[in-house]
């Protein structure tokens, strides 16, 4: 991995946000909106799953999901700016990602620690798919896709923190 999943919050500067309306084709730019409305709904459902599971416990598996959480409202906010600078919105249903992520996070969070650690592999999962599924299909320009490459290694990274700490019993 060339990225240290380790910075829960890269640095960004007020000169790296710039506005990307029309830098590319017509049919480029629909799946460019169509993957960036995806991975912005799917992040705000990952920042729910964890605000949702976290509990008062002070515990290493609270510390963790806290800083899943932080990372993943990055990622959220990483896509956010993204559809503005090319001009567009998030998706006006977004608001529906949000209620499954707090189904998600609610009934794990009840069902118990393995729970969450395994909704957790499973969730992530999955999202490092769909980012490799977008990459490999949809022309970004090169900062968007470096922050979508990020994005990914930090799934990855938190798919083996969930499944360290299932084999750890944590």
């Amino acid at each position: 991995m060339r990225y240290d999943t380790g910075i829960i919050r890269p640095e960004m500067r007020d000169a790296d946000v710039r506005i990307r309306v029309g830098s590319a084709s017509a049919s480029d730019l629909a799946l460019i909106r169509k993957g960036l409305l995806t991975l912005h709904t799917l992040e705000l459902m990952a920042v729910t799953i964890y605000k949702y599971q976290i509990t008062p416990k002070p515990s290493e598996l609270n510390r963790a999901l806290i800083a899943a959480m932080c990372n993943e409202m990055t990622h959220l906010q990483d896509f956010q700016v993204k559809l503005y600078e090319y001009g567009w919105r998030p998706a006006w249903f977004a608001w529906a990602y949000g209620i499954v992520g707090w189904c998600f996070g609610t009934f794990s969070r009840l069902m118990g620690p393995e729970t969450i650690l395994k909704t957790g592999v499973w969730v992530e999962t999955k999202a490092v798919r769909h980012y490799s599924e977008l990459l490999g299909r949809i022309a970004w320009d090169e900062e968007t896709r470096a922050v979508i490459e990020k994005n990914q290694a930090d799934e990855y990274g938190h798919v083996e923190r969930w499944k360290s700490m299932l084999g750890g019993g944590a």
